[in-house]
């Protein structure tokens, strides 16, 4: 009879198939392992499909309800920095505010509003996945040319931000600061 080689640690041995079916199987295992970790990491950072009802910077707000409206330039520069026109904003706790948001460059930008931590993580994941598409209500990403709107009731205070999480923008100055007053 034949022996049977098995080890339960990687790599893993499998000496009764063809070569072959073990090539087909460590590839099944790597493409397991791999579709695992990004499962892992893409339930860690949140959904893009929304729902994002209980979030620390507010919650999506009703226009009829806006008490501002904040318009909001994303382009960029001669010098080849990348910018909101105003980047910082202050409100207050409870207000609604509508942000009016107007690319007014010539290259895709991104409008998101969010802690800092949830902007660093979204961050890291678009430039992992930079054609990643998402509908999030606290984002927009008007085309060239394109404006487009945010509705906002901000329920916390503290200091939030807002970027544009296309690769390299953020690193070429498209970010800022809300700051939202307590009641």
């Amino acid at each position: 009879m034949p022996r049977h080689n098995f080890r339960l640690a990687i790599p893993i041995t499998v000496n009764f198939l063809p070569e072959t079916t073990k090539e087909t199987i460590m590839k099944r295992i790597l493409v397991g392992l791999l579709l695992s970790t990004f499962a892992t990491a893409a339930f860690a950072s949140g959904s893009h499909e929304g729902g994002h009802g209980e979030m620390a910077v507010g919650e999506p707000g009703e226009k009829a309800k806006a008490s501002q409206t904040i318009r909001v330039t994303m382009k960029e520069t001669d010098d080849g920095k990348m910018i909101f026109t105003p980047s910082t904003f202050k409100v207050r706790q409870g207000q609604t505010v509508r942000f009016a948001i107007k690319n007014a460059g010539e290259v895709d930008h991104e409008f998101v509003l969010d802690q800092e931590d949830k902007i660093m993580e979204h961050k890291a994941v678009m430039e992992k996945f930079p054609e990643m598409e998402h509908e999030d209500p606290n984002a927009i990403r008007p085309a060239p040319g394109k404006s487009g709107e945010i509705v906002w009731k901000f329920t916390n205070d503290g200091v939030f931000k807002i970027a544009c999480l296309v690769p390299g923008h953020y690193d070429s100055g498209m970010h800022g600061d809300v700051t939202v007053a307590k009641k």
